[in-house]
């Protein structure tokens, strides 16, 4: 198996990023959009490729995404949401709920 850089692609038609290394799908992540809101629910890696940044790689596309369309982000996802608290240069990005109430 390579350790070449995965690529990352934005499979619309999908609505998830997914990431192919060697030929073949290594990853992907799930994603919702809105007008404002990026939700990611789910990141997969494949076993054969787990330990070799295929989930960092997807987590840096999708947050890059979310930049640049100007949208915040919500991730249930376990993995973008660890990803997300350890890289602060993306912390911008987290959708955080209004805490105001109004009558």
């Amino acid at each position: 198996m390579s350790s070449a850089t995965p690529t990352v692609r934005d499979n619309r038609d999908a609505s998830r990023f997914e990431a192919w290394a060697d030929g073949e799908r290594a990853g992907f992540a799930d994603y919702t959009r809105t007008a404002d809101l990026a939700v990611y629910p789910h990141t997969e890696v494949s076993e054969d490729y787990e330990g070799r940044g295929i989930g960092s790689a997807l987590a840096r596309a999708a947050l890059d995404d979310a930049r640049e369309r100007g949208l915040r982000v919500l991730a249930p996802c376990p993995f973008i949401s660890g990803w997300l608290a350890r890289h602060p240069e993306y912390h911008d990005l987290a959708y955080r709920a209004d805490s105001r109430v109004t009558d």
